[in-house]
């Protein structure tokens, strides 16, 4: 054999171990990024889907992992960041819930952004979620009749203080008393 078939057969045999390694290592690269955009995916998802009524328990658990699914994109967690600053706002006027939308929309344009969605996902889109009517209406009912219920609980909560207190003892359940049955012996 010549060298140049030595050098030939040594590169073969370096390549039929690398080969298999090199597409292993890069099929799990492929597959760790296209996880990556399918959570990128399911919380945007979750947030453009529930945008026009409210909070859901999906839009709560997708907005608390903004920051690890994200983690590679500083403008969503930056919009995420301010997002969060407005909700924590005790009590918002008309002007801080305008805000508090503003920064919701302002986040879910970043993440559109970050997915490739820029010309298909715009602003006007973002602020034009579709509610339903009668949708609308059940949620306004259910909003009125949970409000009726907490009123309902106050009253009864000030009732049981005016009855209670002064002199007035709160009643009891009466106490059993054993009798004695002791026998002779």
């Amino acid at each position: 054999m010549s060298k140049f078939e030595i050098i030939l057969t040594i590169i073969n045999v370096l390549a039929i171990i690398a080969i298999p390694i090199v597409a292993v290592f890069v099929g799990q690269k492929l597959q760790d990024r296209s996880q990556k955009r399918k959570d990128k995916l399911e919380i945007f998802r979750a947030l453009m889907m529930n945008r026009g009524i409210g909070w859901t328990a999906e839009t709560v658990r997708a907005l608390n992992i903004i920051d690890i699914v994200f983690s590679d994109d500083s403008t969503v967690r930056t919009r995420w960041k301010e997002y969060y600053n407005q909700l924590c706002i005790q009590a918002p006027n008309d002007m801080q819930r305008k805000q508090i939308q503003e920064a919701q929309d302002k986040l879910l344009e970043a993440m559109a952004r970050s997915l490739g969605y820029k010309e298909q996902v715009t602003w006007e889109t973002i602020q034009n979620p579709y509610i339903p009517k009668g949708m609308w209406d059940a949620m306004q009912q259910q909003q009125n009749i949970q409000n009726g219920q907490e009123k309902w609980a106050g009253a009864v909560d000030l009732l049981t203080k005016v009855f209670c207190s002064g002199n007035a003892q709160p009643m009891s359940a009466p106490v059993e008393q054993k009798e004695d049955t002791h026998a002779d012996t």
